[in-house]
């Protein structure tokens, strides 16, 4: 473990090494409490253009084609196994996912993504 000045905060959080193939990870230690967020993309014609065809099969590629931007985008910006993706939306262009505060301050600076929203619960 080593103390790391996180780059995105001015601030040192006490990290751990990690390694997958032959990238290396810093990944924070101590305050690891995840929650639900929103994350909504800029505008992609791409997406726009798969909406258009609502067909079965148009459907099914759109869910697909979002699924595989959306895990990319998590995996690029991310460490592994320190999120977890609950869904893609299709409607939207967007995907739940469980994370960090930090890390969410992380996606919100992603030049493909829009919005970056914690779940608000109503009682």
């Amino acid at each position: 473990m080593q103390g790391y000045q996180h780059p995105h905060f001015m601030c040192w959080v006490t990290a751990t090494r990690r390694y997958q193939g032959s990238r290396e990870y810093l990944v924070a230690m101590g305050d690891q409490n995840t929650e639900l967020y929103f994350v909504f993309m800029n505008f992609d014609p791409e997406y726009e253009s798969l909406r258009a065809d609502r067909s079965k099969e148009g459907v099914e590629e759109l869910d697909t084609y979002l699924s595989h931007k959306h895990d990319q985008l998590l995996a690029k910006l991310l460490p592994p196994n320190s999120y977890r993706k609950k869904c893609s939306l299709a409607i939207v262009d967007g995907f739940s996912v469980e994370i960090t505060k930090e890390q969410a301050a992380i996606l919100r600076s992603a030049k493909e993504v829009r919005v970056v929203e914690k779940n608000q619960e109503l009682a």
